[in-house]
């Protein structure tokens, strides 16, 4: 009996030894979230519902807080779990409606819409282009993140939710998400790839078609700030290993783009150069970042082909939407692009 009792004792020591971990993600119960279909549509040739058991679960954490008063209102800490769109949309095959004119798959973005009617809009290059892959996902299941002292129990949601783990701002995480929507950008530009020494000595910005700003070659002001970067293309690989030196696009543009909730959600900004080249961002993702990987404009003055400004989106692992010559900025929502 004594032996048993030594045995029972020195399993439950070793049993509370293995529950204690260095992971400060696991100390709460994981709660499952209520699931929704969820279908996807727009320009693919395979439109349908989303098979979630075919899916691998991913995790992300996140501190949410919502764009309310001077710097926001926080509303919880929790770590996620779910599938990932970038796994949701891996098979999909794009059938881009602009595809004869722009091939490039970089003026691609998707909305999301709730089971509310809420929509939320993200690039496709923040789902396809990052450095770190796999943080926007749909949640299927939630824990807290407590705090070790406070032991704060910040509420549960009790729906899936569309959780975007790089914002600042969590206004895209919106419940109960029911369809993904691909559509590409039906602005119309003139295209020409073969211009030669390519230049561009001023810049536009623009809401819509108003022109808002015009910068010149050489005007280009504010904080400098500089990346390390190894460029490389998705298409024609290595370009070089020289650091970018620019200002934040947020910060030059702050007077001329608003922050504000609508724009959190579904505001999208098109950057183009004088050969028809364009890309698509989200505003979130230029003016919302919680990693510091910012999107800068950087001065490239006297250099052919590339300058007088150059578009450098440091979170990208593939230098596709890094836009030289860049010669326009258009903000829009995303329904008018």
């Amino acid at each position: 009996m004594k032996r048993i009792l030594i045995t029972a004792i020195a399993m439950l020591f070793t049993g509370l030894l293995q529950a204690q971990t260095n992971d400060f993600y696991d100390d709460a119960p994981l709660n499952e979230l209520k699931m929704s279909k969820v279908v996807i549509a727009g320009e693919v040739a395979n439109p349908g519902e989303v098979d979630f058991s075919a899916l691998k679960r991913r995790e992300v954490i996140v501190k949410e807080t919502l764009l309310d008063g001077e710097n926001g209102k926080f509303t919880g800490a929790y770590l996620y779990e779910g599938y990932s769109l970038y796994d949701i949309l891996n098979t999909a095959i794009l059938k881009k409606k602009n595809e004869a004119e722009f091939p490039p798959i970089i003026d691609l973005f998707v909305e999301v819409e709730n089971a509310s009617g809420q929509k939320v809009v993200l690039s496709w290059g923040e789902l396809y282009y990052p450095i770190h892959r796999h943080e926007i996902i749909i949640a299927a299941a939630v824990r807290r993140i407590v705090p070790s002292k406070t032991k704060e129990l910040w509420p549960l949601p009790v729906d899936s939710k569309l959780v975007v783990a790089s914002d600042l701002y969590t206004e895209r995480n919106i419940s109960n998400p029911v369809k993904i929507t691909v559509r590409s950008s039906k602005i119309a530009f003139k295209i020409d790839r073969n211009i030669p020494d390519m230049y561009a000595p001023e810049l536009q910005f623009k809401a819509g078609d108003k022109l808002l700003r015009t910068i010149e070659e050489g005007k280009l002001t504010g904080d400098m700030v500089s990346y390390g970067a190894v460029f490389y293309g998705r298409g024609t690989g290595i370009h070089g290993t020289t650091p970018f030196t620019g200002v934040m696009f947020k910060n030059f543009t702050a007077d001329l783009y608003p922050v504000s909730k609508q724009n959190l959600m579904t505001g999208m900004v098109l950057v183009s150069a004088p050969d028809g080249y364009r890309a698509v961002f989200t505003f979130s993702e230029i003016f919302n970042r919680n990693d510091q990987a910012e999107v800068l404009i950087v001065p490239m003055y006297g250099v052919k082909t590339q300058g007088a400004f150059l578009l450098y989106p440091a979170a990208d692992y593939f230098s596709d939407r890094s836009i030289r010559c860049l010669n326009e900025v258009r903000f829009l929502q995303a329904d008018e692009l």
